[in-house]
């Protein structure tokens, strides 16, 4: 017997072992969210699986998401990468990465946690919804949209509401997992 997925899945390997083992699951690492932050931008008017088939170059071209290096960046660093094909070759989304590592940067500079921060606009543990389909789960929440403001102000761009929600999800924020899906009680999508 096959089994049970969220509906958004399909049949792609890839797609299947991301929502199997990464999607929903809860991360705490400040540097893996802001490259799971910076990706979920990148996603903007595509489809999720193109970043994800992406997200190996996008690392290598990226120095591992590594804020530190990559808010070093300048304009001839910023027409290499436009050069790479492994990447979205559009200007403003290479700069957001550039930015959203100066906003990082700029944030933890003084000793503050980003992954605090980010939990913080979910009480510090996952959220768990029990959505029976995609119908009901929303772009957007009230804390997606708190989470929206509050990265603006430290700098950060390609963070709306919609892109933090999904991130959100991505990074076990709150468990979309829908009640039929096989991953909707595992332990480690519900809470670490």
């Amino acid at each position: 017997m096959e089994m049970q997925r969220c509906s958004w899945v399909g049949d792609d390997d890839i797609y299947q072992a991301y929502h199997d083992e990464v999607w929903g699951r809860p991360v705490y690492d400040s540097q893996e969210l802001f490259a799971k932050l910076c990706l979920d931008g990148q996603q903007a008017g595509l489809s999720w699986i193109t970043i994800l088939k992406k997200q190996k170059t996008y690392e290598a071209a990226f120095a591992n998401f590594d804020p530190s290096i990559i808010a070093k960046f300048d304009e001839k660093k910023v027409e290499s990468l436009l050069l790479d094909k492994g990447i979205v070759r559009n200007r403003l989304k290479v700069n957001s990465i550039i930015k959203n590592a100066r906003g990082y940067m700029s944030y933890t500079e003084n000793g503050d946690d980003f992954s605090q921060f980010l939990w913080s606009f979910v009480g510090g543990k996952p959220i768990v919804n029990t959505f029976r389909g995609m119908s009901e789960v929303p772009t957007q929440t009230p804390e997606s949209e708190a989470m929206s403001k509050a990265l603006k102000k430290l700098g950060f761009n390609f963070v709306g509401p919609t892109i933090c929600y999904a991130f959100m999800q991505a990074v076990g924020m709150v468990n979309d997992h829908t009640t039929d899906c096989f991953c909707y009680n595992l332990e480690d999508s519900r809470e670490s």
